[in-house]
């Protein structure tokens, strides 16, 4: 039994896994919307190897997660997306996922927040 390191390529398949688990986890994606994705952004290179198969590293798992999460939670277009990717070339760091996923999960809070208060009425 092989056991893969985190740190070790994945499939387009494991990608789409991860990335299904990654907020916001009701919207599902496929590999067909990842391949998409790679044609629109230029910063979304995996590496390609043996038979053409697409393998990709933690950094690009981490701009797909932060893709994902512009695109589908923020509400914004591919064009606005490549946009701020290439404002923020050298800011794509752990700070700016970090700042992102705050962002969302304080979103999350006050939504429950005020269905907690609804609710109390």
């Amino acid at each position: 039994m092989s056991i893969k390191l985190s740190s070790a390529y994945k499939t387009i398949g494991e990608v789409v896994k991860i990335l299904n688990e990654a907020e916001p986890k009701e919207i599902k994606l496929n590999p067909h919307t990842l391949r998409f994705w790679e044609k629109n952004f230029s910063q979304l290179k995996p590496k390609i190897f043996n038979n053409n198969r697409r393998y990709y590293d933690s950094n690009s798992i981490e701009l797909l997660k932060f893709v994902k999460f512009l695109l589908k939670s923020e509400g914004m277009t591919i064009q606005g997306v490549k946009k701020h990717l290439n404002v923020n070339k050298s800011n794509l760091d752990d700070t700016l996922f970090t700042s992102i996923r705050t962002k969302y999960f304080k979103n999350k809070l006050s939504n429950l927040k005020n269905i907690i208060e609804k609710l109390k009425k």
